[in-house]
């Protein structure tokens, strides 16, 4: 009898033996790729070799362990943890899994709400049969499992009594799917047959292209980011509105440092059928960047545009124009024309000859004006005598065929002047230009730097000469070196400047949620993000570094100036009647004005000066709430002459004071 169990064990044995020899070794090797399974309207995809290793240098890293205390990241944290709950006596079955592949992806699944799905590669012993039945095992008295069938394919549910949320399982072949959204669950059911974004030939160009060396991969796919974005703000933004776009996919293979600064390779394709601008870009060579020699210190966005020469750009983005859109390219062809048959001008010849191998956009935090249109556009110059002569002509027709009239008004050894041919930059570069309208001018080192604002071009007319320019700022060099010299197209931000432009133009609610948040936007004061041409895609690299807030906090150039009450050099008060008539500075944005008003918050007149070429010269009156006049005097080319007289608020005289 003994014989017979013993001869009976050893059959089963055997045969289960047999049946594990067949399953790991014999079966044949059908495997499922994981992102087959990952619905199409995935937003972010993250993927890992090793998911718990990786995880656990992200988890203990500087920079995570004060992300965590944002609700965002906390619930992002709290989701992936919870996997971790429900298994939490099982270490070793996760770390059994550490060699196998996870994704993990971000879907918007309502305007309000987005969901997380995750896809492991079990391999050869998702076969096993008793792995289902094993999870039962794995869960105590504080959970329930269920079962449903979703078109034939069995998913688990596990159900949790304290957060009274649901964790959604399913098998599909060696995959194991899961999220506590059932709706991805489902999606990756209905699509495991007809993958989408699996089988995306824009996805796949990045896929192919992305190493696997490094802590994480993670793709961006820029259709479904708008919608993302929009779960955080009420606002549009313009330049992720630009983004999606422009751009298909990116994809980078991340590292980070023992100072939690965030390192990412990858590439990033295009929309060819309706990005002119990019596409010639890819085909004109690169530069080094050279505009952080004029760009202030208090720049919030340095985008640069690099080429081997401007003229060979502007060859490719009339002939990508010609190719991708002839209506399109006959249009634009004609309105060139037409400004140049106007005005007696060639743009190759007086704008394009002298242009050289980079141009920018700088948003800039001004002292001097805290308004939307704080932007330049600085172009780099050949040969600044010829830009000079260029522009000179130009003008010089402007005169002759227009009714503007202006004369150039010097600010601290410039030359501010105006070129009114409205939308001229649109036309002649497209949309993304389309807010320089009828800008003012100036020439700063060997650079041409246009704004709508000429307030503007005097901060960085300010900035050049004091020396407080990006390029001798310590930070901006440091952070600089970790890109190549030479790019196609770069992006510096300046984190807490950025967000106080953010702040600023941002709507009540968005300004709550900015306020909220400070703390976990600025703990990464820089950013940047470089594009390289190579072959049909963009090489690229994402640079993004972690401070500890006190740190940053602490930078003078990141905290708010106040304006504290004027001190002699012996500590104390100045004269009287010198602090009174020592008046504030004032901006006007329209040089050709004849006069300047400032009004209180409540609309009532709160001083009016004349102005002839954009200084201070005839009358000047200030004005208490009452409407009662508080000051009166003249200005002649910006500078106080004659009688000033001050008054109380009942129009009683206080002080005069004559000035030479």
């Amino acid at each position: 009898m003994g014989k017979r169990i013993f001869l009976g064990l050893t059959t089963v044995l055997a045969a289960y033996l047999l049946y594990l020899l067949y399953i790991f070794v014999l079966s044949p090797k059908t495997n499922l790729q994981s992102i087959y399974l990952i619905p199409k309207d995935a937003v972010f995809v993250l993927e890992s070799e090793k998911p718990v290793e990786s995880w656990r240098q992200v988890s203990e890293s500087k920079g995570w362990n004060h992300l965590k205390n944002n609700d965002y990241f906390a619930q992002l944290t709290g989701n992936i943890q919870k996997v971790d709950t429900i298994f939490r006596d099982k270490k070793g079955l996760f770390e059994f899994f550490d060699g196998r592949s996870l994704f993990i992806s971000i879907h918007t699944i309502s305007k309000k709400e987005y969901g997380i799905f995750y896809v492991l590669d079990l391999k050869r012993i998702a076969k096993l049969k008793l792995l289902k039945t094993y999870l039962n095992t794995l869960l105590d008295e504080g959970y329930i499992l269920s079962k449903r069938t979703y078109h034939a394919h069995e998913i688990l549910e596990i159900y949790d009594r304290t957060t009274k949320e649901t964790m959604h399982l399913s098998f599909i072949e060696n995959q194991l799917v899961a999220s506590y959204t059932h709706a991805l669950v489902e999606a990756a059911i209905d699509q495991y047959k007809e993958p989408k974004l699996g089988r995306d030939l824009n996805f796949l160009a990045i896929n192919k292209q992305v190493g696997y060396e490094d802590l994480f991969r993670l793709y961006v796919q820029y259709d479904y980011l708008d919608e993302y974005y929009g779960l955080f703000s009420n606002t549009a933004n313009d330049w992720l509105n630009g983004l999606s776009k422009h751009f298909l996919f990116s994809g980078f293979s991340f590292d980070l440092d023992d100072h939690s600064t965030i390192t990412a390779d990858g590439y990033t394709n295009i929309r060819f059928e309706n990005e002119n601008y990019l596409e010639a870009l890819q085909r004109s060579g690169t530069a080094e960047r050279s505009i952080a020699a004029v760009a202030p210190e208090k720049t919030a966005l340095y985008v640069s545009y690099g080429f081997d020469s401007f003229s060979t750009f502007y060859e490719n983005f009339e002939a990508v124009q010609r190719a991708n859109n002839s209506e399109q390219f006959r249009s634009y062809d004609e309105s060139i024309k037409k400004v140049e048959k106007f005005l007696k001008i060639n743009i190759k010849e007086h704008f394009v000859s002298w242009i050289g191998t980079e141009i920018a956009l700088l948003q800039i935090n001004s002292n001097i004006a805290k308004q939307k249109n704080d932007i330049a556009l600085v172009l780099q110059t050949k040969d600044l005598t010829d830009a000079k002569e260029n522009l000179a002509y130009v003008l010089k027709q402007i005169k002759k065929k227009t009714p503007v009239k202006f004369k150039a008004i010097p600010y601290k050894g410039h030359e501010i002047n105006f070129l009114s041919i409205k939308g001229f930059f649109k036309l002649l570069l497209g949309n993304r230009f389309k807010q320089f309208d009828k800008p003012y001018f100036t020439l700063v080192a060997d650079k041409v730097v246009f704004s709508d604002s000429p307030n503007t071009l005097k901060n960085i007319i300010n900035s050049y000469v004091d020396g407080k320019t990006l390029k001798n700022a310590k930070d901006y060099q440091e952070f600089n070196g970790k890109f190549k010299d030479r790019s196609s197209i770069a992006l510096y931000a300046n984190v807490p400047l950025l967000y106080e432009t953010m702040y600023t133009l941002a709507d009540k609610t968005t300004k709550s949620q900015l306020r909220k948040n400070k703390e976990y936007i600025l703990c990464f004061p820089q950013a940047g993000f470089q594009l390289t041409p190579e072959e049909d895609l963009f090489k690229s690299r994402l640079v993004v570094n972690y401070q500890d807030i006190a740190t940053v906090k602490s930078k003078g150039q990141f905290s708010e100036t106040s304006i504290s009450r004027v001190k002699t050099s012996s500590g104390e008060s100045p004269d009287v009647s010198e602090a009174v008539f020592n008046l504030n500075p004032i901006y006007p944005t329209d040089l050709t004005a004849k006069s300047f008003e400032q009004s209180y918050k409540d609309g009532t007149l709160n001083l009016k000066v004349d102005l002839k070429n954009g200084l201070k010269h005839g009358r000047f009156t200030a004005y208490y709430p009452n409407g009662k006049k508080k000051m009166t005097g003249r200005f002649k080319e910006d500078r106080q002459v004659g009688t000033w007289r001050y008054f109380d608020a009942t129009g009683k005289q206080l002080l005069k004071k004559r000035f030479k």
